[in-house]
């Protein structure tokens, strides 16, 4: 059988590598020139450092079936993500920790005594909470969200963080203990040579063919089945109306200076400054920088995406979940296609529960040939 998959980040490798192994072949297009999505890396030509092109990932998991699967394709490096952030001029440990409070507060307290005080200041009467901004104030109580949480979320949405769900909030960790690594994961990491080199190790098949600068709606070829992993309106050339994206822009700088901000990551939580974050590249991965000159960091921006402009997070705010219940009952009305990944069941998705996903999706596909069955439009379905 001979498959299309459409997009050549980690949902559409992982699934046409899976069926090519199982004697499939596949065509996977990409309408960018480059493959791995959004976690695409390259060696800056100005001064020699690995660069996520589009904002950094850092792989972390507790599967150990993914851990394996994506250290098939490549030597891990060790990373442990320490994020700090600067509000009111002052610097912080991040994600909020002992040191953090006793930072913001000016204190010395003990674990079970900065426990004791969040209790005491967090808003424990909000029982159960509906907004971002409820869920935050339940969780640490007014100076802290006003300091840490509300106008980097309002910068990084676009809207009050009242209008946000509560459910955005509730996978930050909170600790009263000085434990500053920000996933809470068995395992983490980046991959020594890059995210593209990965993909690249993973399309590296007899039965894979990839098309780059190629769009899908410009195909005028035959396929037994269809792998969509764009955004679902896009497929369905947006008869239903748009789905509500956030994007991201990045000003990028290069310095002589060795060492520009001295971490990876710098939020910053003031409203007043216009960026989210600034992210210095050398420092996620250290074993590649010898021999390197100078720096290279990004200053980070968010903002509404356009149909032209490239979707990072989907806001699943009530338009957009009653948007993509249209698409829904659009597509379970189609045939041999099946929607996945982050933008075909418009849901943010890490890297290690993309391959997961993939690897059911895929498992999912040889099953149904096997049996004869129709492969499903959704393996995941969007709203579960």
């Amino acid at each position: 059988m001979r498959f299309c998959i459409v997009g050549a980040g980690f949902s559409g490798a992982v699934i046409a590598r899976e069926l090519a192994e199982n004697g499939h072949k596949c065509l996977i297009v990409d309408s960018r020139n480059h493959i791995a999505g959004n976690c695409h890396t390259y060696t800056d030509s100005s001064c020699g450092i690995m660069v996520h092109a589009y904002g950094p990932h850092i792989f972390h998991t507790s599967y150990d079936h993914v851990w394996s699967y994506i250290t098939k394709f490549c030597e891990m490096g060790d990373y442990t993500n320490r994020v700090k952030t600067t509000v009111g001029g002052r610097v912080y440990s991040m994600p909020i920790n002992l040191l953090t409070i006793n930072q913001f507060f000016g204190k010395t307290f003990s674990p079970s005594e900065a426990e004791q005080f969040i209790n005491s200041i967090s808003k424990g009467d909000i029982e159960d909470p509906v907004s971002f901004e409820e869920q935050a104030l339940k969780f640490v109580g007014e100076d802290i969200y006003r300091a840490f949480f509300y106008g980097y979320t309002k910068k990084q949405w676009g809207i009050e963080p009242s209008s946000l769900p509560a459910s955005i909030l509730k996978r930050l960790p909170l600790r009263f203990n000085y434990d500053d690594n920000y996933f809470s994961h068995k395992y983490q990491g980046i991959p020594k040579e890059g995210y593209t080199h990965v993909v690249e190790q993973i399309l590296k098949h007899q039965n894979i063919e990839v098309r780059l600068e190629c769009a899908f709606e410009h195909l005028d070829e035959q396929f037994e089945h269809v792998f969509y992993s764009g955004p679902i309106d896009r497929f369905f050339d947006y008869q239903a109306g748009e789905l509500g994206y956030r994007t991201l822009d990045f000003q990028k700088n290069v310095s002589e200076l060795p060492d520009f901000q001295g971490c990876a990551v710098m939020n910053y939580g003031d409203i007043e400054v216009p960026w989210t974050r600034i992210t210095e590249h050398k420092h996620f991965a250290p074993w590649s920088t010898q021999g390197t000159t100078g720096t290279i960091y990004f200053h980070e921006y968010s903002r509404t995406a356009s149909r032209h402009d490239i979707p990072y997070y989907p806001i699943r705010l009530i338009d957009e979940k009653k948007v993509l219940s249209d698409y829904i009952e659009i597509a379970e009305n189609s045939k041999n296609v099946t929607f996945v990944g982050r933008l075909g069941t418009y849901r943010y998705l890490d890297m290690d529960e993309t391959i997961h996903r993939a690897l059911q999706t895929a498992q999912t596909a040889l099953d149904c040939i096997k049996s004869g069955k129709t492969l499903p439009v959704f393996v995941h379905h969007p709203l579960y």
